[in-house]
């Protein structure tokens, strides 16, 4: 295996909150693992750390 790959793959400095439990909430349309929107977890990926942030934001206020 060649040893630069890692060089090649950035790591994201806002990480997913996933915790692999990944089934939604008939009610609150969120995952019953992550509390992400269906719509937040499609644009994660793509997602700037600052609009990920935000979503774990939400997420945090939720909780409190």
């Amino acid at each position: 295996m060649d040893d630069d790959f890692l060089e090649y793959v950035p790591i994201a400095a806002v990480q997913s909150p996933c915790i692999g439990i990944c089934k939604v909430d008939s009610v609150s349309r969120t995952c019953k693992g992550c509390d992400r929107t269906l719509a937040e977890i499609a644009e994660w990926p793509d997602a700037t750390d600052a609009r990920r942030q935000a979503i774990l934001d939400r997420i945090a206020t939720k909780e409190a």
